[in-house]
C-alpha cells in the first residue's frame, strides 16, 4: 500500500510539474518525439534492409548450364552429383525446350526470332537452377559444380551480390549506429530536463529533507516525471510510424523501387509498424527511466 499511495503521488506531483513547467517541458517533448521519429526512421529502413537482404539469400540461385552435347545419362549422372553436396539446398532441371518457351514469354523480340527456328536449330543450353543453403559458401560450391563433367559454364551474378550485400551490410551498422548515438542522446536530454526541475524546485527538496521525507519519497516524482516526458514524446513518433509506413506501403505497391525487384519488397505493415510502435515506446521509458535517474543522483545527492 505504501508503494501505491507513493506512486500515486509521484505521478500527481509529476504531472503538475509538467504543466507548472510548461515551456520546458513542451521542448523536451519535442525534442524527444524528433529524436524517435529519427529512431523510427532508421528502424524501419533497418528492418526493411534486412529483409531485403535474406530474400536475396532466400531466392540466390547458380545457374549451371549443361553442355548440349551431354547425353540423358550425363545429366542425371550431374542431378546425382549436385544433390550430394552439402551446400544445395534444391535445385531444378531445365531442359532446352523449357528454356526455349521461357525465353519466348520473355520478350517479344525473342519471340519474333525464336519462331523461326527449329528443333535442331535451337542453341540454348539445359540448366539446373541450384539454391544454396549458405550463400557466404557460394564461391565454393560453384567451384565444385564447375569441375563436374558435361557441366559448360556457371553463373551466379558473383560480383553485383556481393556488392549488394556488403552495402546493405554496411548500411546496417551505420543505422545501428544513428539509433545507439540518439538514444544516449535523448537521455542526456531528460537528463538536464529533470536537472531543470530539480533546480527549480530546490527550496521545496530542501524543506521536504527537513521535515524528514525518505529519499524514495523525494526522487520518485523525478523519474515518474523523466517516463511521463518519454511516454508524451513516444505519441507522434507512433502516429507517424503507423500511418506513414501503411501510406508508403499502400502507395509503392509494397516495393522499395520495383515491384519486379523480388528482393527489394518492403516489409508487410502489420504486425510491423505495431512492433516497432512498441520498441520506441519502450526506449521512451528505459531512456525516461535512465536519463531521470542519473539526474536525481547527480543532483539530488541522494
Amino acid at each position: 500500500m505504501k508503494w501505491i499511495r507513493i506512486l500515486g503521488r509521484s505521478i500527481k506531483d509529476a504531472s503538475n510539474s509538467v504543466f507548472r513547467n510548461m515551456s520546458l517541458s513542451v521542448a523536451s517533448i519535442s525534442c524527444i518525439a524528433i529524436t524517435l521519429i529519427v529512431v523510427s526512421l532508421a528502424m524501419l529502413l533497418s528492418y526493411n534492409v534486412d529483409n531485403a537482404t535474406k530474400l536475396i539469400e532466400k531466392d540466390f540461385t547458380i545457374v549451371s548450364f549443361v553442355e548440349n552435347k551431354a547425353t540423358d545419362k550425363q545429366i542425371k549422372e550431374i542431378e546425382k552429383l549436385i544433390a550430394e553436396m552439402d551446400n544445395v539446398e534444391s535445385y531444378k532441371y531445365k531442359s532446352k525446350e523449357e528454356v526455349l518457351e521461357e525465353a519466348k514469354a520473355s520478350d517479344d523480340v525473342f519471340k519474333t526470332i525464336i519462331e523461326g527456328w527449329d528443333e535442331d536449330e535451337n542453341p540454348l543450353q539445359a540448366a539446373f537452377l541450384i539454391k544454396a543453403k549458405d550463400i557466404d559458401e557460394i564461391e565454393k560450391t560453384s567451384n565444385e559444380i564447375k569441375k563436374i563433367e558435361g557441366i559448360s559454364l556457371v553463373r551466379y551474378g558473383e560480383n553485383v551480390i556481393k556488392n549488394m550485400l556488403s552495402t546493405f551490410d554496411a548500411v546496417e551498422k551505420v543505422l545501428i549506429i544513428i539509433v545507439v548515438s540518439l538514444v544516449v542522446v535523448t537521455a542526456f536530454l531528460i537528463s538536464n530536463t529533470i536537472k531543470l526541475t530539480i533546480f527549480s524546485r530546490k527550496r521545496e527538496i530542501e524543506i521536504m529533507r527537513v521535515v524528514g521525507a525518505s529519499n524514495t519519497n523525494i526522487k520518485t516524482p523525478f523519474i515518474v516525471e523523466g517516463i511521463f516526458l518519454s511516454v508524451l514524446g513516444s505519441i507522434l513518433p507512433i502516429i507517424f510510424t503507423i500511418y506513414g509506413y501503411n501510406y508508403l506501403y499502400s502507395n509503392s505497391s509494397g516495393s522499395m523501387f520495383s515491384s519486379y525487384l523480388k528482393f527489394l519488397k518492403l516489409v508487410e505493415p502489420t504486425p510491423f509498424v505495431y512492433i516497432v510502435s512498441l520498441m520506441l515506446i519502450t526506449i521512451g521509458i528505459i531512456v525516461g527511466t535512465l536519463g531521470s535517474s542519473r539526474a536525481v543522483r547527480k543532483y539530488l545527492k541522494i
